[in-house]
């Protein structure tokens, strides 16, 4: 069977339906994850000696999006690369640096490449990171994500308009109690 067949079919029918991280947190377990901040490069090597280090110690490896609004290379990337060595990824998304077409495609992306666990943020101000010039995107908050996720898993975006095949991912937030604005 050619690679594109095998391609072909509902979000990869290769990957299971639900992943391992899925599965526990069903169980109420108490779950560890691990942080990991993409490298400000291409050089996964230091990454990678760390996840390999954690297996068997966490159950999930959290992937940052732009970890204090410092430039680093994409997180898609690397929740893939840990993905690859078996692991369960969590790919952190922010809304800070996409518009809503932006995230959506991300997030769609991420379900064609296996990726399940989605971690949906509002953001860091760029003010803060290593681009401080550059300027926010902010189209939409990580509540208003969450549920455009949900509804990608529906087989809608965020439009109203029919996916062909529909996504399927263990949704999360963060809260901060201390924010200003908890709305």
């Amino acid at each position: 069977m050619g690679r594109l067949s095998r391609l072909s079919g509902q979000a990869m029918s290769s990957f299971p339906e639900v992943d391992r991280f899925e599965q526990k947190l069903g169980k109420k377990t108490f779950l560890v994850t691990m942080e990991v901040n993409p490298p400000k490069g291409t050089d996964l090597s230091e990454i990678m000696a760390a996840v390999e280090r954690a297996r068997g110690l966490v159950d999930a490896i959290n992937v940052t999006d732009g970890s204090g609004a410092i430039m680093r290379a994409s997180p898609l990337a690397v929740a893939k690369a840990v993905l690859d060595t078996g692991l369960d990824p969590i790919l952190q998304m922010t809304c800070r640096d996409r518009n809503r077409l932006a995230l959506q495609a991300d997030l769609l992306g991420a379900s064609i490449l296996g990726i399940r666990n989605v971690l949906l943020l509002t953001g860091d101000d760029p003010k803060a990171g290593d681009h401080p010039d550059a300027k926010p995107v902010f189209d939409i908050n990580s509540a208003t994500l969450m549920q455009a996720a949900k509804g990608l898993t529906e087989g809608k975006d965020m439009a109203g308009k029919p996916l062909l095949g529909a996504p399927r991912f263990c949704i999360g937030a963060a809260a901060d109690p201390g924010a200003k604005d908890l709305e």
